[in-house]
């Protein structure tokens, strides 16, 4: 995986069948990181881990876990977590096979690439990745990740098994907007309906990522440019605010549909 370091080392347990594997991150954050510095000088702030009790400062062999109970903080060491029922931190264990389609969005947290350890793991590998693709499905895991056990997928992407992992189910909060209990008394005209149908189709296409930057993050590092070089920072013009409430819900549907029916022509 060129430079790419792995993360972790293990085994794809798929019934009999075990498959040597790698993890590697598949995704990096691209936001630009600022340390916390003092305005006067520059320098960096360090910040130091002191006891609320004691006020000194606590080196690391000396902390613990602790998990507020009330007005009680209960301190748990590695022993009490030694016995805690986790499946192999070397093991992913496959469950069963489920289509894609029938797994919320919601529910995935982080992505990571799996890469066939040695000779030894390419062909179960190879089996694994090719089954999957041609019985479109997708594999349920359990796998334990930084002393937690995880449920997650196995899938195949640009040929390639890609662990996504998962939130648990009651993890996933549960959505309670009063001003949605009003719908009922909300009445969507088939014009409208029909209007907002048009502006879907006028500007419908094929998803292309690439076509699509992170604007605020390229005129920060213009800023930063500008600042290094010792040149004017230039603020960009901003975009006029639209109004917070449409009044005419017709009208504006009817500007939409001409607007992106115009941009289409012009691309």
């Amino acid at each position: 995986m060129g430079d790419m370091r792995a993360i972790w080392k293990g085994a794809i347990s798929f019934g009999l069948v075990s498959i040597a594997v790698r993890l590697y991150a598949a995704t990096e954050e691209k936001d630009i990181r600022f340390h916390q510095v003092h305005v006067k000088d520059g320098g960096r702030v360090k910040y130091q881990r002191v006891c609320t009790v004691d006020g000194k400062q606590v080196d690391y062999d000396q902390l613990a876990k602790g998990y507020e109970v009330g007005d009680q903080m209960v301190v748990l060491t590695d022993d009490d977590f030694a016995d805690l029922p986790l499946s192999s931190s070397r093991a992913i264990d496959v469950l069963e096979f489920v289509p894609e389609d029938q797994i919320d969005p919601i529910l995935y947290s982080r992505a990571y690439y799996l890469e066939p350890d040695g000779n030894v793991g390419l062909k179960p590998y190879l089996l694994l990745r090719d089954a999957l693709t041609k019985a479109g499905r997708v594999g349920l895991v359990k796998v334990a990740l930084r002393q937690r056990e995880q449920l997650a997928t196995i899938r195949v992407r640009d040929d390639v098994l890609v662990l996504n992992t998962m939130l648990w189910p009651d993890e996933v909060r549960e959505p309670a907007f009063d001003v949605l209990g009003g719908a009922d008394q909300v009445k969507l005209h088939k014009q409208e309906l029909q209007m907002a149908g048009s502006l879907i189709e006028s500007m419908s296409d094929e998803f292309d990522p690439t076509e699509y930057t992170d604007a605020y993050r390229e005129a920060l590092q213009q800023v930063i440019e500008a600042k290094v070089e010792g040149r004017e920072v230039v603020t960009p013009p901003q975009p006029q605010e639209g109004e917070a409430e449409v009044i005419d819900l017709m009208a504006a549907l009817r500007e939409s549909v001409a607007k992106a029916k115009a941009a289409r022509k012009a691309a």
